[in-house]
């Protein structure tokens, strides 16, 4: 492995396990074995290495997303889908707040960067969000619209959760998510 490479995984690592403060180049250094001014030969700056590990976990995010119930019907789709979501999202909440709800600088924003197919963990639920509508499932809408509606609410119980807030075994917290999510799309059926 490239020593680039294994800068990333341990700045990773240390994210998932700690928080992105957490996240020093000295840290990363003494992970790697090396010096942290080495790490500035590959990584100019800590947001730039933040950046680098951003990217990879959106990549990741995508390439697994939706495989859960690939050959569903579309609610199925729909619910292994946010399925998916909450395996990411429970078992590395560090990573998940920092990609997800925490305040960064290149940080995707709603609408314009989600056009498009912008963004790798939202536009798997606006295509299948799109397929509702173009099979007369779902009232025809604003497919960004009623996919934020759809992801924000389990977003937001996932926040309420990680937060202590919520006081569920994680299997009652998922069967939770799947009734908000099952109210939702009945609010938005043709």
């Amino acid at each position: 492995m490239k020593t680039a490479d294994k800068i990333v995984q341990a700045a990773r690592e240390i994210l998932v396990a700690e928080g992105a403060s957490a996240v020093t180049m000295r840290r990363v250094a003494d992970a790697v074995g090396v010096t942290a001014m080495a790490i500035y030969k590959h990584y100019p700056n800590r947001q730039v290495l933040l950046d680098t590990v951003v990217a990879g976990a959106f990549q990741e995010l995508a390439a697994g997303w939706g495989r859960r119930a690939e050959d569903g019907d579309w609610e199925s789709r729909v619910l292994g889908l946010m399925h998916d979501f909450l395996d990411f999202a429970l078992s590395t909440p560090h990573l998940y707040t920092y990609l997800m709800t925490d305040q960064r600088e290149r940080a995707r924003r709603f609408p314009d960067d989600f056009a498009g197919g912008a963004s790798p963990a939202f536009t798997p639920t606006v295509s299948i969000v799109e397929e509702g509508m173009r099979l007369g499932l779902l009232k025809e809408d604003d497919p960004l619209e009623v996919t934020l509606a759809l992801t924000a609410s389990i977003q937001g119980l996932v926040h309420l959760y990680l937060g202590g807030r919520i006081g569920l075994t994680e299997d009652d917290f998922r069967a939770l998510c799947e009734r908000t999510a099952k109210r939702i799309l009945d609010g938005v059926k043709a």
